[in-house]
């Protein structure tokens, strides 16, 4: 792999960006919105999780409509990439979404403008070339620091056009320029179950690159998996610092398994983790996407299991509200395993499946049980199976969050967010009662501090 698998190298202030909150957006409040732009009131969304009906405070506005001209019924997504495809998980992956709803409507099409921050090009030039040349009424923009504070600057410019940006930390947003991620955590809290039933020495590790709410909230989920697969068991974490750090990403990854860790994942975006895995013989993690079946970068002999991000099927509820006419869409966009694309079962993406949900265990092309890999499944007890199986059918419904199911505890491990006045809690505060489901707002923006018992490894 070379510099273009980068996700956020090009700014020396990468675990800044990720931590923190940048540009001109400030959090009024958990479930309150972001002053420094347009805002909206906020409101409650209803939610069944579990047995229990929770209401939940969530970023919205009104949904106003207009009658779409035929003119505007072709749908042209410009992707502002901030890195680069090729060897890339994130933007990489983000390009295949939108290969993939081209395959399937004839009335969609994409162009795309790729290392736009890795150049050092402005994101609000690139933006506004596509609009300019290709027509684009949809802007996707796939590192914060692209939407923050480009985006912001231009989307009065185009009141037609729906511009998204991913969210690091900051939530601000406008009438028509939304802010989107997936709950990519669904995936990591079923991957904690496979590595805590797989481990033989109790120990597990991670690779993390910043210190970011981001990261706080991928290893929350993966440990709470592995706590309920194997209370026995130890989450390691040491930081590399940086998303892209090939030579460090190595070194911290050979000390997690210098301390006895024999199952590794990271949050980072190189192969080397995934090397020293290999090497080494240790069970790997994957993240992001299908790094076996769609990436073809190891094998099931290595890869325990991964999961696949869809965000085609985000792009596409936020499509459809654009075809239906959706002047004042919904300004936050937080999809999960609930939410699908139907198809066919001859469909060209997942042969035989159904159903493509927003986030999936995804391994070696196949999914859910069988995303596990044939080697790791004879070490993990049925009830574990049975477990995983349960869950993710859960979450297919909207029924079960691992958030929801536990309370969060503070380790006395975190970051301040001065910003938002946020700091970290002690050690042994109960941040988050079981049952009772954080906001939207919360785990995106607010979530700043490891769980008590994870251990940082220095």
């Amino acid at each position: 792999m070379n510099e273009k698998i980068s996700r956020r190298k090009a700014l020396s202030t990468a675990g800044k960006v990720a931590a923190g909150v940048v540009g001109a957006g400030i959090v009024a409040g958990v479930g309150g919105y972001f002053a420094g732009s347009s805002t909206a009131a906020p409101t409650t969304v209803t939610r069944t999780v579990g047995a229990a009906t929770v209401t939940v405070p969530t970023t919205v506005t009104q949904t106003v409509t207009r009658t779409m001209p035929a003119a505007e019924r072709k749908v042209v997504m410009a992707l502002v990439l901030a890195g680069y495809i090729e060897g890339s998980t994130w933007d990489g992956r983000q390009f295949k979404a939108a290969e993939r709803l081209k395959k399937l409507y004839p009335w969609f099409d994409f162009v795309y403008d790729e290392g736009v921050i890795l150049k050092g090009k402005d994101p609000i030039s690139s933006a506004r070339d596509l609009i300019a040349v290709s027509k684009a009424n949809l802007v996707f923009g796939s590192w914060e620091p692209v939407g923050i504070p480009g985006f912001h600057r231009i989307a009065d410019e185009y009141p037609n056009v729906y511009f998204l940006g991913i969210i690091a930390s900051d939530l601000s947003s406008r009438r028509n320029f939304v802010r989107v991620f997936v709950r990519q955590y669904q995936a990591m809290y079923l991957e904690g179950l496979v590595a805590g039933a797989i481990t033989r020495t109790n120990k597990i590790g991670i690779a993390v690159g910043p210190a970011a709410v981001q990261n706080y909230r991928r290893m929350a989920a993966f440990y709470l998996g592995i706590r309920d697969a194997n209370p026995n068991a130890t989450l390691y974490v040491k930081y590399v610092g940086e998303w892209f750090d090939p030579p460090k990403e190595k070194e911290v990854s050979l000390a997690l398994l210098d301390l006895g860790v024999d199952v590794l994942t990271h949050y980072t975006d190189s192969v080397e983790p995934l090397k020293v895995a290999e090497e080494n013989k240790k069970w790997f993690v994957g993240k992001d996407t299908d790094i076996v079946g769609l990436y073809g970068w190891s094998s099931t002999d290595t890869v325990a299991v991964s999961f696949d991000t869809r965000w085609e099927v985000m792009f596409d509820r936020i499509i459809k509200e654009y075809l239906a006419g959706t002047t004042h869409p919904d300004r936050l966009w937080f999809v999960g395993m609930n939410e699908h694309i139907s198809m066919p079962e001859n469909n060209p993406i997942m042969p035989g499946q159904t159903k493509l949900p927003a986030v999936d265990l995804q391994n070696n092309n196949k999914v859910g049980l069988d995303a596990i890999s044939p080697k790791a499944r004879p070490l993990i007890p049925d009830r574990i199976l049975n477990l995983i199986e349960q869950r993710r059918a859960q979450m297919m419904a909207g029924a079960w969050d691992p958030f929801y199911e536990h309370e969060l505890v503070s380790s006395g491990e975190g970051i301040e967010i001065p910003e938002l006045n946020l700091k970290v809690p002690p050690k042994g505060t109960v941040v988050k009662p079981a049952k009772q489901m954080p906001s939207d707002e919360f785990l995106l923006g607010r979530l700043n501090f490891q769980l008590d018992g994870i251990v940082l490894v220095k």
